[in-house]
């Protein structure tokens, strides 16, 4: 989902949902009490955050994995495959679509395999039958239903907390305390803006950058550049810091499923206007493949501060 402005301050409008807010955070509460965690023989890492919208847990359970994989070691991934039709699958990416499995499943299963199960302890089963050593989850940190030996609060640097209020007043899914309490460390992508590590306590804190990949010639390049995240203009920043010219800039919903139309539209306004069309890894695998030659993609990477500390800090509790 895009965010609401209103999610970055106190005003009316949160004041007005408040009342809501407080059922959605009684009813997160209620479900992480009543929940009874299975754990599993392989060690569970949950990269998860409290708040609503993109904070880029995608990339950093990418990032984790890869640090295991290059240890020698068996790594899955465990997701709810978020707008996908299929569940309870093992990721294929030759068979299955965008539209079966979401588009974070299809980005995450070109690093490891990667199976779809909304009930993740089942999820976790299966991985477990299949090898798994290490098995991550990306989101899943309100989800009561598997035991986590380690879990990661991811944070935007430049969003925070918004206005400390829960759904759908504020950003937050769960109380900041109760939230804080669960986690083992904290990740802050991109420079801390609002002041994010005072709220942290005494809780681990490691960063990073999600980092373009620098674009060739960028200077000479006229994008048209559009993205259904849930906030587009990290990306349109990003392009831009490359070089890119951007000349329009088109938002559609997070985890938007592009229609014929919708990629004709822009075809036809690329065309018009002499310009390249830039989007992010997470729309380009939804185009179908014959029109992707018409596309291009932001490639990014994770850039930490202190890779070191955070790859001792993650071999040394699992």
């Amino acid at each position: 989902m895009k965010t609401p402005r209103f999610w970055q301050k106190n005003g009316i409008f949160p004041t007005l949902l408040t009342p809501l807010g407080w059922v959605y955070g009684a009813a997160t509460q209620l479900r992480l009490r009543l929940g009874k965690p299975r754990k599993c023989k392989a060690k569970v890492i949950c990269i998860g955050n409290i708040t609503a919208g993109g904070v880029g847990k995608t990339p950093v359970a990418m990032a984790m994995a890869e640090q295991y994989i290059k240890a020698g070691k068996k790594v899955f991934f465990v997701t709810r495959g978020y707008k996908g039709k299929l569940k309870n699958i093992v990721v294929n990416l030759e068979r299955h679509t965008a539209a079966e499995t979401g588009d974070e499943a299809r980005l995450l299963a070109g690093v490891a395999p990667t199976i779809i199960a909304p009930r993740r302890e089942l999820g976790a089963e299966k991985a477990m039958r299949l090898g798994a050593e290490i098995i991550i989850m990306d989101d899943g940190f309100q989800n009561p239903t598997l035991h986590k030996d380690l879990s990661f609060l991811i944070i935007d640097g430049g969003f925070g907390f918004g206005n400390c209020r829960p759904v759908p007043s504020g950003p937050l899914r769960e109380s900041l305390s109760k939230g804080l309490a669960r986690a083992d460390a904290a990740v802050i992508i991109g420079s801390d803006k609002q002041n994010i590590r005072p709220l942290l306590g005494s809780l681990p804190v490691f960063e990073g950058q999600i980092c373009p990949e620098p674009i060739p010639d960028a200077q000479t390049i006229n994008a048209i550049a559009f993205a259904g995240i849930g906030r587009p203009g990290k990306f349109y920043a990003s392009l831009k810091e490359c070089g890119v010219n951007v000349i329009a800039e088109h938002d559609f919903p997070d985890h938007h499923f592009y229609t014929e139309s919708d990629l004709q539209n822009l075809m036809d306004e690329a065309q018009e206007k002499g310009a390249v069309l830039y989007t992010t890894a997470k729309a380009f695998v939804k185009i179908p493949a014959a029109l992707r030659p018409h596309f291009r993609v932001l490639e990014i990477s994770i850039k930490w501060k202190d890779e070191a500390a955070l790859a001792d800090f993650v071999f040394s509790r699992i």
